[in-house]
């Protein structure tokens, strides 16, 4: 399980426990998350079709050269840019963590960024990713070393510097790039962000409602260990690869039989678990925990992905009641979990119990049948909430209606 973010250690250390006596003020109290989908018809663009989604246009396309960091060298290119409207936000939030879905056909990637702006200045753009879906033209890698006076990105998350002045607004810039000679272009169809701030979250939480528990094919990880080492190795490294194959083929989605026949090879026991740690893998993070590339990998299958944090596990419970299963992303002490305690790693929230206790699948497990876990609701919260912020991964398929939003809060999803 690699260490996740420093997004991770500032809310885990903020978490708190407290008396049932205070849960009545907590939708009042509530933690401070908007999630918003920009707008693709909308915003600027230069060397970009009209409309969404978006696409290289015929003309006005800029020529320059990328050099990949990771044994490509330089690759000629031609693009086109568009940038967002701003984006508002009701808070003064301290981490944005974008999302997209996309299709980059051969000799075509992405490069996602953000600006933020708060106090009559902007910042710069900050990239949050280079992406392609496939890996036989550039290297998909987050980029080191961007931090200045008023944030940096964290493999996947922007986070405002500590004496930076407050930001309140945001938007995207999505380039689109294709080879010298080829005729391709790559397709965004959606693009959106999560903004947050810092907060006190109250645990335990009450519950109501009904036990539901959806049925999620299980899958470990452990079972990968010493799988190839060049995109992480399996085992502990792949939990977030792991629960992203988990939610595919709940949903009867994923690569086809001629695509794992590819890779990993079609003798290869559960390889849809080795093909999404290699078609998520990060090379500048060196693993295979990237958030967005997550859902995005999920999304080349024709589903709908984005990153949010939730408030609540009464959240968590109205995606569930709506038939939606959800990745997790936990940090601490569990108990019941395979290991000690966890640096960072997913699972899926696949149900609740009656008490509303959660029911997992845990790829921190020996073998596929055990995946299946029940942990304690309070236990859970402290790692969930309190150890990453409420973090998941909504993966649904594309026209299907997600649970109508809490009434009185921002959208978070």
């Amino acid at each position: 399980m690699r260490f996740r973010a420093v997004a991770i250690v500032v809310f885990a250390a903020l978490a708190v426990s407290v008396p049932q006596s205070a849960l009545a003020a907590r939708e009042e109290a509530a933690p401070p998350v908007q999630f918003a989908k920009a707008d693709l018809s909308a915003g600027t663009r230069a060397g970009v079709a009209p409309g969404a989604p978006l696409t290289l246009a015929s003309s006005g396309l800029t020529t320059d050269t990328y050099t990949d960091p990771f044994g490509y060298g330089d690759i000629s290119y031609q693009s086109g840019t568009w940038t967002s409207e701003w984006t508002s936000v009701p808070f003064a939030f301290d981490e944005l963590v974008a999302s997209w879905n996309a299709t980059t056909p051969e000799s075509t990637w992405i490069r996602v960024e953000m600006q933020a702006r708060g106090s009559g200045r902007a910042t710069k753009f900050y990239t949050i990713q280079i992406w392609a879906s496939g890996d036989g033209d550039i290297h998909r890698t987050s980029v080191r070393a961007q931090g200045d006076a008023d944030g940096f990105i964290a493999i996947d998350t922007f986070i405002r510097s500590k004496k930076a002045a407050p930001l309140d607004s945001y938007r995207l810039r999505i380039k689109l790039y294709r080879k010298i000679g080829s005729g391709a272009t790559p397709s965004v169809r959606f693009a959106g962000a999560m903004t947050s701030a810092a907060v006190k979250f109250d645990i335990p939480s009450d519950f109501s409602g009904r036990a539901r528990d959806l049925n999620v094919p299980r899958l470990s990880q452990e079972v990968h260990a010493g799988h190839f080492p060049e995109f992480d190795g399996g085992g502990e490294a792949w939990c977030s690869p792991t629960s992203t194959a988990m939610v595919l083929r709940y949903w009867k989605s994923g690569p086809t039989v001629a695509q794992l026949a590819a890779f990993p090879g079609a003798t290869h026991a559960d390889g849809e678990v080795d093909h999404a740690a290699r078609y998520v893998y990060d090379w500048n993070y060196q693993g295979a925990g990237n958030w967005p590339n997550n859902t995005a990998y999920a999304a080349t299958f024709g589903l709908s992905g984005f990153v949010t944090r939730l408030r609540s596990l009464n959240e968590a419970k109205m995606f569930i009641d709506a038939g939606i299963p959800l990745v997790a992303s936990i940090n601490g002490k569990l108990p019941g979990f395979l290991f000690d305690k966890t640096n960072g790693h997913l699972l899926v929230i696949r149900g609740f119990t009656s008490t509303g206790d959660v029911i997992a699948n845990d790829p921190a497990v020996l073998s596929d049948p055990e995946a299946k876990k029940t942990y304690g609701r309070a236990d859970f919260e402290n790692v969930w909430l309190g150890g990453s912020a409420g973090i998941v991964y909504v993966i649904y398929p594309a026209g299907k209606s997600l649970p109508p939003n809490v009434p009185g809060l921002p959208r978070n999803w």
